[in-house]
């Protein structure tokens, strides 16, 4: 179960959190890509709670360059802090997967060996398999702060 809330950031924060250069992550709600998270770099503001966006992995139909895109704050967050190293995911964790250039949101569904995990898709209903590498503990971006999933959901349950 992934528990999410979106938090529109006031204007002061949202240009001092997002100013031009700062490593971003972004989602669309575009077909085919609801949930994904890119990696983008803000190039600039570009008016009230929306700045233009530079992706560091999807780049424009013509190879020309990287794709550039404007997004509103509710579809930007700060990239995810590095966490503790991870050996190992357990059976049923949920993780963010690295897949098509983004992050997708799953849960690991069978522990394979050699340090290979599958990974099941709800919103797809797809199961993949993927190197450790690949994947990473999954944060929610809540009030302004990561927080690990299973601490958002006890978060939520006890309020």
């Amino acid at each position: 179960m992934s528990i999410t809330k979106e938090v529109k950031a006031s204007d002061a924060t949202a240009q001092k959190m997002f100013s031009k250069g700062t490593l971003v992550e972004v989602s669309s709600d575009d077909d085919g890509f609801e949930g994904a998270w890119f990696a983008a770099t803000i190039v600039k503001a570009v008016g009230k709670d929306k700045f233009l966006v530079q992706y560091q992995s999807l780049r424009t139909d013509d190879d020309s360059g990287f794709l550039r895109e404007e997004f509103d704050t509710l579809h930007i967050r700060p990239c995810p802090p590095e966490t503790l190293v991870v050996d190992h995911f357990s059976l049923f964790e949920e993780v963010d997967a690295l897949y098509n250039d983004g992050w997708w949101v799953g849960v690991i569904s069978k522990v394979l060996g050699g340090s290979k995990y599958l990974v099941y898709f709800r919103d797809t209903d797809e199961e993949i398999e993927f190197k450790h590498s690949d994947l990473r503990p999954h944060q929610d971006w809540i009030d302004g702060k990561w927080i690990m999933a299973s601490q958002a959901l006890m978060k939520l349950l006890y309020l």
